[in-house]
């Protein structure tokens, strides 16, 4: 067991990333349930809907669990509270500056890690008191750093920078992604879309059928002059697009984003008009499957590539 595994309590050092319209309930507990550590996406929720989520996991698993917590919405502070009075012990921060959360959650009793995009921003995370952090490289989808810094790059510069406990997250959705992370330098990988495309996930089957016959480079990093996320290809990846081809204000991607895109997109499945957030990994995968699956793959997999590297390394001619 290493050190993320007896931070947070999990048999595996694999993490579900805490994903806007697909982390609900269901799929947190049933991370947890299989060994790792479930995130509930408070991104999307409304303070009543997360105390509800939250006590739903906790009828649903034994086995500890976490929120993703997005500190830029206007809901932070409600989200907070929520958190803390339901005795929540793990919160992943993302979206913003730790600092002015991590002492009071720290305060009671909560484990704070935060997603950073680049060793300069993972090492003002340890100045302000996390416990663990997660470096998210340009692969991954959702909201992503402006650095374009790939995973392979991105998780040895942080272990340089830093000696708190390192999970690594983009572009992991593989047992033989972990164990490279792990070779990096990373203790644990947080794995965002493989799990948001489980059969637990709340995303709709639209979508999830769409990003299940993805092929490479079919999405984009966009919206950079907002918060920038990776599209699926899309008449709204499109609008985008040509947007920031004539240079739109963030104003006017401001106004074409509007309000409700993800949800109409992730959630209620409208391909042609919702936003479809996805990170480049979708392309590996073909078939929904349950968490439990997921997981049992991932596993598996790392340990027969961990066996294969082992044989390797004592042939003689190697």
């Amino acid at each position: 067991m290493n050190n993320v595994c007896n931070l947070f309590g999990a048999r595996y050092p694999v993490v579900q990333g805490g994903m806007v319209w697909c982390s609900g309930w269901r799929l947190a507990a049933a991370v947890s349930n299989a060994g790792g550590l479930g995130l509930l996406g408070a991104g999307s929720m409304t303070p009543e809907l997360l105390r509800e989520h939250v006590r739903r996991c906790r009828v649903a698993t034994d086995r500890p669990f976490g929120v993703n917590l997005p500190l830029a919405g206007r809901d932070a502070s409600s989200l907070v509270e929520v958190i803390v009075d339901e005795g929540v012990k793990i919160v992943f921060t993302s979206a913003g500056s730790p600092r002015p959360w991590t002492r009071y959650l720290k305060d009671k009793g909560v484990i704070v890690a935060h997603v950073v995009s680049s060793s300069r921003f993972a090492a003002k995370c340890e100045d302000a008191g996390v416990d663990a952090i997660v470096a998210e490289g340009f692969e991954a989808g959702g909201h992503n750093g402006r650095e374009e810094t790939t995973t392979l790059c991105l998780i040895p510069a942080v272990r340089r920078a830093t000696s708190l406990p390192l999970i690594a997250a983009g572009g992991i959705g593989t047992g033989r992604a972990m164990l490279a992370a792990r070779a990096l330098g990373a203790d644990a990988v947080q794995i965002g879309t493989r799990f948001a495309l489980a059969r637990e996930s709340a995303a709709h089957d639209n979508f999830k059928r769409l990003c299940l016959s993805l092929e490479e480079g079919d999405t984009r990093l966009l919206l950079k002059k907002l918060a920038p996320t990776r599209l699926v290809k899309s008449d709204f990846m499109t609008a985008v697009e040509e947007a920031e081809s004539r240079g739109a204000s963030s104003e006017e991607l401001k106004a074409l984003l509007g309000k409700g895109r993800a949800r109409l997109g992730i959630f209620e499945g409208n391909l042609t008009e919702g936003e479809l957030e996805i990170g480049q990994v979708a392309s590996l995968f073909r078939e929904e499957q349950s968490a439990a699956e997921i997981m049992r793959d991932i596993i598996d997999e790392y340990e027969n590539a961990l066996t294969t590297t082992r044989e390797w390394s004592t042939r003689a001619d190697f």
